[in-house]
């Protein structure tokens, strides 16, 4: 009977997902902060859109790519938050196989997008500072649509050997995963064959994405950093700085809580589970909350038309 159950395990239909593992007796307090940082990276991604598209003075290069990254961010959260947050109020923890694959090709695809936008916004910058004169020329709607495509389709196959590579493994362990969502290494740790090509990519996808993106963005930070203090006065250059200070902390946000948790979770020695499982919720959720804010209310021009908004609407 036991040989017969392990036979029909070998390709699960369905997933138990855990949440926290560890921590399920304070899922409903965990849920909250979670839930709160969801309202506002749905409520600030989607501010974005709206105040972009009504207001055609910020029809311009920087927030195209603004916008492109937040509808990255909206469903980045949407992919994982909501499951996460049925685990912890409703105990909804099983997902089907299929779902599994979906989200976990999903979640690695906009990885990647967000981490080619942060370049592109980088490029940007480097523009805008060190070639003003040429930055509406070079950055015109087509090229800024271009690069947007090329960000999605370079993360989109990137991604794809994901779901393949996790299909063609038997399970025979069993169908519990640790985690409150399909994340790729906690997936493969329940196969009962060869993992090594599945994690050998995982790590070769990680370093390649995030060491070809930090050398463009590095490469275009030393350019604008040679620039600023080229600046005749002090107060000039701080003040040119002052607006990369919102870009810096974006990849901050990203790559190393990305680093974290794909590291922590491949080298996971004498680590609590519940520690990288909530590791590995930062990286979901922290930033999709931080994009509008440092982004959004830190640039000047999106802060006034925001204003402008509100005031005719209460005039």
């Amino acid at each position: 009977m036991s040989e017969s159950n392990k036979t029909d395990f070998t390709n699960p239909s369905t997933f138990i997902l855990l949440g926290i593992p560890g921590l399920e007796a304070a899922h409903i307090w965990i849920s909250i902060p979670f839930c709160a940082m969801y309202a506002i990276a749905v409520l600030g991604n989607f501010t974005i859109l709206f105040i972009v598209k009504r207001e055609p003075s910020l029809h311009v290069p920087m927030f195209y790519f603004l916008c492109m990254l937040a509808v990255i961010d909206l469903v980045m959260s949407i992919s994982t938050l909501p499951k996460m947050l049925s685990i912890f109020w409703f105990n909804s923890r099983e997902i089907s196989f299929s779902a599994c694959l979906t989200q976990m090709y999903f979640v690695h695809s906009l990885s990647g997008m967000e981490s080619g936008m942060l370049v592109a916004m980088a490029f940007d910058r480097y523009m805008a500072i060190c070639n003003p004169l040429r930055y509406s020329t070079t950055l015109t709607n087509s090229v800024v649509a271009k690069i947007g495509l090329a960000v999605v389709l370079r993360s989109g196959i990137l991604a794809l050997p994901y779901p393949f590579l996790v299909r063609r493994l038997p399970y025979c362990r069993t169908n519990v995963i640790p985690h409150f969502f399909c994340q790729h290494i906690a997936v493969l740790k329940l196969a009962c064959a060869d993992i090594h090509i599945s994690s050998y990519y995982r790590l070769f996808d990680l370093l390649f994405v995030i060491g070809m993106d930090g050398c463009f963005i590095a490469v275009s930070y030393i350019q604008i950093l040679r620039d600023i203090f080229r600046l005749p006065t002090k107060d000039t250059w701080l003040k040119t700085f002052g607006t990369c200070i919102s870009h810096l902390c974006a990849i901050s946000a990203l790559y190393v809580t990305d680093l974290l948790s794909s590291l922590m979770f491949r080298f996971d020695h004498n680590i609590p589970l519940y520690f990288l499982v909530l590791i590995s919720g930062v990286y979901h959720i922290v930033p999709p909350v931080l994009h509008p804010i440092i982004y959004g209310l830190r640039s000047e021009q999106f802060w006034d038309r925001l204003l402008q908004l509100f005031t005719h609407k209460e005039t």
